[in-house]
């Protein structure tokens, strides 16, 4: 990737890195509340959103196909975040920063290699 196509691509891998971070205290949270509804998909969207910067940081032909299915999984954890948002503060951070990161990865979804 050239150096202008990396300056587009850091507002993305920002965005992966808060949602990573807040999928982990999402995490960490419903276990000290004693809730394990949202950590199934919480330990997904870190995954797949920690993949995916590390694509995006080395510039990677496969950034769209990671941020494809990082938006995809971001949408479905601020989700379901969002049912204990009220309820839990470190639910209402996830699914800010999630929503942020599909929409940031959407951006750049249609870079897919063919």
């Amino acid at each position: 990737m050239a150096g202008s196509e990396m300056a587009n691509i850091q507002s993305c891998i920002e965005a992966c890195e808060d949602a990573l971070r807040a999928c982990q205290a999402c995490v960490a949270g419903d276990l000290r509340d004693g809730s394990t509804d949202c950590i199934p998909i919480n330990l997904d969207c870190a995954d797949i959103c920690a993949a995916t910067l590390n694509v995006l940081a080395r510039g990677s032909a496969h950034h769209g196909d990671f941020c494809a299915l990082c938006a995809h999984v971001c949408r479905a954890c601020a989700a379901k975040c969002a049912q204990h948002a009220a309820m839990h503060k470190h639910c209402a951070e996830c699914q800010a920063a999630c929503e942020r990161c599909a929409a940031e990865c959407d951006k750049h979804a249609r870079e897919r290699h063919i």
